[in-house]
């Protein structure tokens, strides 16, 4: 198999794959993790476009009472992380558009959705703040592998995609 560009981590489906060396190759892209955030900000207007019809539409048959669901609304880029990641891609539209997805580095294993979920939420809460968002960032461009802050906290790594 031919190595892989500079830069870039060595596909976890390689033959010589070996979980116990392979975390500093799982080296991902910041600059395709950023491009795929946003491809994902048009597809979480989307998703919550859809939840939105859908929440008025239950709320006119169920006289009001379905509005109460509105509540849900700004949890929307939280679940549309859980299902896509926490689903049998492991990655988000904007991510498979980029060629990447999201795996537990020591066994390449795909993420359950409830860690999918707080992987997404401990993202917007580090995105909310100037501080917070830098210290995330820092710790991407400062690490071989190029694993974000958030991403340490959960032991998981953005990879390229087989």
């Amino acid at each position: 198999m031919l190595n892989p560009p500079p830069g870039y981590a060595e596909r976890i489906d390689a033959p010589a794959y070996n979980p116990l060396t392979a975390l500093p190759a799982l080296r991902g892209s910041l600059g395709a993790r950023f491009v795929a955030y946003l491809l994902d900000i048009l597809f979480i207007f989307g998703f919550t476009a859809l939840l939105t019809l859908a929440i008025t539409v239950l709320g006119v048959i169920t006289f009001g009472l379905g509005w109460t669901l509105f509540a849900i609304l700004p949890a929307s880029g939280v679940l549309y992380s859980m299902i896509t990641v926490g689903g049998s891609r492991q990655s988000t539209v904007g991510m498979r558009m980029m060629g990447l997805r999201v795996v537990s580095p020591e066994s390449g294993r795909p993420v359950d959705m409830i860690t999918a979920a707080v992987h997404a939420l401990l993202f917007y809460v580090a995105l909310s703040t100037f501080l917070l968002w830098f210290v995330d960032m820092l710790f991407g461009v400062m690490r071989s592998d190029r694993r974000l802050g958030h991403d340490l906290l959960l032991g998981l790594a953005v990879v390229r995609a087989p």
